[in-house]
């Protein structure tokens, strides 16, 4: 049985967790009682139950830049306040499938990850989310081009050969010599 004084070292580490926010869920979002979310750099994906046979024209959902309500017309909103971030209005859109609704938010700032869907939620510790695999399709041509000269430099590296840079530099002395 531990010693009282061990079990009083540990209650600190336990309350900076807290502090700090949630365990993000798997999808680097939050599971709460009503509704649940997920995002990747570029969208936030919030899904809210609705009873069973909930059709579209039956909901209220609105979207606005820091702005979000969702619930059906004539009925307090299940979700409902002010968002932590803004979103790309016009890019993001919803549906309702299987008596959940699907909001997809586009991020307006797509750089980083956000802590919190509505600013009153409980937030995750965005220290402890996973980052997302990217492909070098997915970069803009710049950010690529340096990724796959760096991927480059790596492998070259690796096999005891000059780097672009090295390569570029033996070029250069060759026209000056010639």
């Amino acid at each position: 049985e531990p010693s009282p004084s061990a079990e009083a070292q540990e209650l600190p580490d336990e309350e900076d967790d807290k502090d700090k926010g949630l365990k993000p869920n798997d999808g680097r979002g939050a599971d709460y009682d009503h509704y649940s979310w997920t995002q990747t750099l570029g969208e936030v994906t919030v899904s809210v139950p609705m009873p069973a046979g909930t059709k579209a024209k039956m909901l209220d959902v609105v979207i606005k830049k820091d702005y979000l309500r969702v619930g059906l017309k004539g009925q307090a909103p299940v979700l409902e306040g002010s968002l932590s971030e803004t979103v790309k209005v016009d890019d993001s859109m919803w549906a309702v499938e299987g008596g959940v609704v699907q909001l997809d938010l586009v991020k307006t700032d797509g750089m980083h990850w956000w802590n919190r869907v509505l600013s009153t939620d409980v937030p995750i510790d965005v220290q402890k989310v996973e980052p997302e695999n990217s492909k070098l399709s997915d970069l803009d041509s710049e950010t690529r081009q340096t990724v796959e000269k760096m991927m480059f430099d790596q492998r070259q590296k690796a096999m005891g050969l000059p780097t672009s840079e090295e390569l570029q530099r033996q070029e250069m002395m060759k026209k000056f010599m010639a």
